[in-house]
């Protein structure tokens, strides 16, 4: 009843690049030649950016190709590689000699290296963390101090770029002795990447038929908010008419949770800058309102709420191993539009199992009553023990196995997501099984006592037309599992092949069981007749 999803990779196409840089006093624009004019405070924070990434660009003279990593510094690698920069030469030059990996709660990273006489620190990470740790901004004409004032500035043009829906990264430098221990103190500032990724093909459609199904979709990312809420209101997240609060950031989510503001949280749509240990704490707190929460995930920390959720969805592409491990159902292509495709499956699965058990339920009840009532009203068998065998092995068993795999009837997923707690066969569906019973037990005795008292049939081929009238009732009742009552001749029975099929093959089988020489006589039926047929066809289509 709840999804809650990642953006990058799985609303979007995953495939980040670095589209505009803003530096010390402008603007620039990248595109994907590099053939950006000669701008030596870029090319810096581009080195930077390189030094400081954990990804992989093979050196083939094609940016782009062979990269491993993750979306976003796979971006910074091909915006250097257009610009002649590879990681490889520039470890050469300033070898790596220690490390602190990205952290989604500090949303930062830096990397130290040997260069020259001295150790340069490369930093990047969320454009909020890293500038307000800069003392300095890196400019035309030098190293110049920053101000409140400044990182106001900044942060204002950073807003900017979120407004337009790119993902912001900002990066920092700093020069330190040998043996280096606080890698964030006294930064200076060189600028923010604005990077640009594409929501999905389709994802518009796919959100709309989550609301359509009654599912709540939830972006939870660690974007900047005005990104996130770009995304969102593109792809149908969030809507214009929707009466929900603003997106929230993570540091807004744990002031809330303090203060038991429930409510806003649970009616929130998108969440911005949030940390693992919050995810699952919505997590939780959608499933003590009773919500049926999916969580999606791709990394190490997320492994927790993947495990919290009641359906961990893990991304097989860039997914980890530990996040594969911790979840219930892998995404093979990481596309959202996966996760609503097996919800309608799911649905469609389930209805399915309930089709089945309510036909072969119904169809067994309407024989224990045949032989019930008239053992009670002291008339002579309607069905034999060889013929009631007859009927569960075949005319019952094909049409419920075809039945097992439909596709689905139309208005599935314009459905509310249905209790976890409601089993196969809730109070309603007794009934049915109850009525659909009388309803064929009371059909086929009725031929019966008409083929004996108008049409004269002696005892033989009065058996003969119960078993026909009770065997094709329940090959027709199959029709009755319909989903939707209205759509007699259009709807997902009506549709599905293995239903002709099967009652195809079981009414050759009646037929043989009654015109076949060895059948017929082990089973003790006879030829009805014409009048007969016309009995049988009439009762059992009633």
């Amino acid at each position: 009843s709840v999804i809650l999803t990642d953006k990058t990779g799985t609303l979007t196409e995953s495939r980040m690049v670095v589209t505009t840089a803003l530096l010390a006093g402008r603007e620039v624009e990248l595109d994907d030649s590099g053939n950006e004019t000669s701008a030596p405070l870029l090319d810096d924070m581009l080195k930077t950016a390189v030094l400081c990434n954990d990804a992989v660009l093979q050196k083939n003279g094609k940016a782009g190709q062979g990269a491993v990593g993750s979306p976003t510094e796979n971006a910074l690698l091909q915006a250097a590689a257009t610009r002649g920069m590879w990681r490889e030469d520039l470890l050469r030059d300033a070898p790596e000699v220690a490390e602190d990996p990205f952290d989604p709660d500090s949303k930062r990273m830096a990397t130290a290296h040997e260069y020259e006489d001295h150790v340069y620190v490369a930093v990047k990470g969320a454009p909020e963390v890293i500038i307000s740790n800069c003392g300095f901004v890196s400019t035309e004409s030098g190293d110049k101090e920053l101000d409140n004032a400044g990182r106001r500035d900044w942060l204002e043009r950073v807003e900017g770029l979120g407004e337009r829906g790119l993902r912001t990264l900002a990066v920092a430098r700093k020069s330190a002795q040998p043996g280096v221990t606080d890698f964030y103190g006294g930064l200076t500032l060189q600028g923010v990447f604005g990077m640009e990724d594409p929501p999905r093909h389709g994802i518009g459609d796919a959100i709309e038929r989550c609301r359509n199904a009654g599912i709540t979709v939830i972006m939870v990312t660690g974007d900047h908010a005005n990104t996130a809420t770009n995304v969102a209101t593109e792809i149908g997240v969030l809507g214009a008419a929707d009466d929900v609060p603003p997106p929230l950031a993570g540091s807004e989510v744990d002031k809330m949770l303090a203060a038991n503001r429930h409510d806003e949280l649970l009616s929130a749509r998108v969440f911005s800058r949030v940390t693992p240990d919050q995810k699952l704490r919505l997590i939780e707190l959608h499933q003590q309102q009773g919500q049926v929460v999916a969580m999606t995930g791709d990394g190490v920390n997320d492994a927790p709420a993947l495990r919290k959720a009641d359906i961990g969805v893990a991304m097989g592409i860039r997914g980890t191993a530990v996040a594969r491990e911790a979840a219930e159902m892998v995404l093979q292509d990481d596309d959202f539009g996966t996760i609503v495709a097996a919800v309608e499956h799911g649905r469609a699965i389930f209805e399915n199992i309930r089709k089945f058990v309510v036909y072969l339920l119904s169809c067994n009840t309407s024989e224990i009553l045949v032989v019930s009532l008239a053992t009670v009203a002291g008339a002579p068998l309607p069905l034999l023990p060889l013929q009631i065998l007859f009927l569960n092995l075949v005319t019952d068993v094909f049409p419920a196995l075809a039945l097992g795999v439909g596709p689905g009837r139309p208005g599935l997923m314009r459905d509310g997501p249905r209790s976890s707690s409601e089993g196969i066969l809730s109070r309603r569906y007794w009934i049915e099984i109850g009525l659909y019973g009388v309803i064929m037990a009371v059909i086929t005795l009725g031929a019966m006592f008409v083929a004996v008292t108008a049409l004269g049939f002696d005892v033989a081929h009065a058996v003969t037309i119960a078993f026909s009238t009770l065997a094709l009732a329940q090959m027709w009742h199959v029709f009755n599992m319909r989903g939707d009552i209205g759509r007699v001749f259009d709807n997902e029975i009506t549709r599905n092949p293995w239903i002709w099929a099967a009652l195809a093959l079981c009414l050759a089988l009646v037929l043989a069981a009654i015109y076949v020489p060895v059948l017929s006589d082990v089973l003790r039926l006879a030829d009805p007749g014409v009048a007969g047929w016309v009995l049988i066809l009439a009762a059992s289509l009633v």
